[in-house]
């Protein structure tokens, strides 16, 4: 059985990430990151004439970038599994419409990177595929636009808020490589804790990280100190300090390596974004640029990365709904 505890996914035979891309707006270029990215933008509209338009040049150079880096063309990628925040996964479909590779376009909000991830390699382990690419994309702009209010109203955003980064990260997954090497992967379940505040994102997200995060340690046998980084996907400041004292509370100190991508990805001190960076392209850069640096160079030998998602929209919100959360990891290692 390939299948580990309640749902964890265990690869007998690990799939290689083969290579990866990342493109980013202007004010990721700004932050700690920026010599890690593939490509920085100078800004947001990228000659096109809507943010959307923008958004969707962004994921197809992106993919474009990562096929030729890892020195395939389209037709060698068998499937594509790619998503973003807009309706209908709109900035996916419009910008890989002309690869001419099968897709499947995928939803998990902010943590759709890694489902992504997690569904490329189930099909290549099922002999499914030989190589398969996982991508998605957010622009501060049009996230914006559909989810809260319009730039031009110059909203005042409360402390709990985070910035959606613009950009896009992707990743070619194979049968066959040098590693890094995906070795486990742990399916989150939908976690509602009644959070009705959009603008504290991380809360309603921390309590899926801490389901995931407890199912991977029990399925595997694995515990904390097992990595050499655990990192969530966009929980920001805040959502990371919660998640620290819910797992302390549990058992778990993740504390010595434990960070966030929403924290890695700006500097809290001069960039004024709050609570730090969110949205699909938050997990999928940082990944796809600082990390799988860290992972070639061995730097990071082992890491769960675990991608985090609000599971809301525009039509809950103004029902009253709360938002739901959802988390997925997967578990990446360079030696097997």
């Amino acid at each position: 059985m390939k299948r580990f505890g309640s749902q964890t996914i265990k690869f007998d035979n690990p799939i290689t990430i083969l290579e990866t891309a990342s493109i980013v707006g202007p004010k990721e270029a700004e932050g700690p990151m920026a010599d890690y990215f593939d490509k920085c933008l100078e800004d947001e509209f990228w000659e096109e004439k809507t943010w959307e338009k923008a958004e969707s040049k962004i994921i197809k150079e992106t993919v474009n970038m990562n096929i030729m880096k890892a020195g395939l063309s389209a037709t060698d990628i068998n499937y594509c599994f790619a998503g973003d925040l807009l309706n209908q996964c709109i900035s996916s479909s419009f910008g890989l419409r002309e690869l001419g590779i099968p897709l499947y376009g995928i939803f998990g909000a902010c943590s759709t990177f890694v489902e992504g991830m997690q569904l490329s390699s189930i099909f290549i382990d099922g002999g499914a595929a030989s190589h398969c690419l996982a991508s998605a994309s957010s622009h501060f702009c049009s996230a914006e636009k559909q989810f809260r209010f319009p730039l031009e109203l110059g909203n005042q955003r409360p402390p709990t808020s985070q910035w959606t980064v613009t950009g896009a990260g992707s990743a070619i997954l194979s049968k066959s490589g040098d590693g890094p090497y995906v070795t486990y992967i742990t399916t989150g379940k939908v976690i509602d804790m009644g959070i009705k505040d959009a603008n504290n994102m991380g809360a309603a997200m921390a309590p899926a990280a801490l389901d995931t995060l407890i199912t991977h340690f029990k399925d595997t046998g694995r515990n904390p100190s097992y990595y050499d980084a655990i990192l969530t996907g966009d929980l920001g400041y805040i959502g990371k300090d919660i998640l620290i004292d819910m797992a302390m509370s549990k058992g778990y100190n993740i504390k010595a390596n434990y960070n966030d991508c929403g924290v890695l990805m700006f500097d809290k001190s001069t960039q004024d974004t709050h609570s730090g960076g969110s949205g699909c392209a938050c997990c999928a850069t940082i990944f796809s640029g600082y990390l799988f640096n860290k992972l070639k160079q061995k730097e990071l030998k082992k890491i769960l990365l675990i991608a985090t998602g609000a599971l809301t929209n525009s039509t809950t919100a103004q029902q009253g709904e709360s938002i739901p959360g959802i988390a997925h990891a997967i578990a990446i290692e360079t030696n097997i």
